[in-house]
């Protein structure tokens, strides 16, 4: 990643913005969907089962084992691999974890193909990027994020990756978001951070005292009455940067 950037800007601009990566700018939801429809044609196993049903239960066993992996305490095969052997168990057609690991090893294969950025998201980044200091703030390894950036073609436009692994603590520990601060040379009342995830994103940078934007392109119904500022879109990118300078 570059180093922060001496800018000159006007001042109603914040001059560090803080984005999440998986369903933010990378977009993990729907690739994962689409990966998991073509394990249900393969394997006969997760067949029986509806796909918005084997979607809906991979992402609530990813969200219980994925915290091992985030911080780096174990790999994320041998996890994915225990994630389809609870998997099968839950469709009914209980498979060894030797089948799992097959069927790990194919499901991320065709992940890697299917993979895409969240609309508009590349676009938005390398715009911002002319009069701001990006950060990436992400509860994932250094490796796979870093893979990710590499992939949207973002590398010159952000100056700092920031993940769980690396600080050993995840969204949303305000830790996590102060080294983000440091990398980027901004302070809190400086920077906006843009999430999907509301437990993790809004509640976090908020903790640390930064001004949370919500991405919530699922439309979902809102966790809390509070007045945070929330965008279902990144176009138009003109109104993404409005939000950004604030009310």
């Amino acid at each position: 990643m570059t180093e922060p950037r001496a800018l000159t800007r006007p001042k109603t601009l914040v001059p560090v913005v803080l984005f999440d990566m998986d369903d933010t700018i990378f977009d993990h939801s729907l690739t994962c969907r689409d990966a998991l429809d073509r394990i249900r044609t393969e394997y006969p196993e997760f067949a029986g089962r509806r796909l918005e049903e084997v979607w809906g239960e991979y992402g609530r066993l990813l969200g219980v084992t994925h915290v091992d992996v985030m911080l780096g305490r174990r790999a994320s095969e041998v996890v994915r691999a225990e994630r389809f052997v609870r998997l099968a168990e839950w469709a009914g057609r209980p498979i060894s974890l030797a089948r799992a690991d097959e069927v790990s090893r194919v499901y991320r294969e065709h992940y890697q193909a299917l993979r895409r950025p969240v609309e508009g998201a590349p676009e938005l980044v390398r715009r911002l990027h002319r009069d701001h200091t990006i950060g990436v703030v992400t509860n994932n390894t250094v490796a796979e994020q870093t893979e990710k950036i590499a992939f949207l073609g973002l590398e010159s436009a952000i100056d700092a990756l920031v993940t769980s692994e690396e600080i050993g603590a995840a969204k949303p520990d305000a830790r996590i978001f102060h080294r983000a601060l440091e990398r980027t040379g901004g302070r809190p009342e400086g920077a906006v951070m843009v999430g999907d995830s509301w437990g993790s994103d809004i509640v976090g940078a908020r903790a640390a005292g930064i001004r949370p934007i919500w991405f919530n392109r699922f439309r979902l119904p809102r966790p809390e009455a509070r007045e945070v500022a929330e965008i279902r879109s990144f176009r138009p990118a003109r109104r993404v940067e409005e939000l950004l300078a604030g009310p």
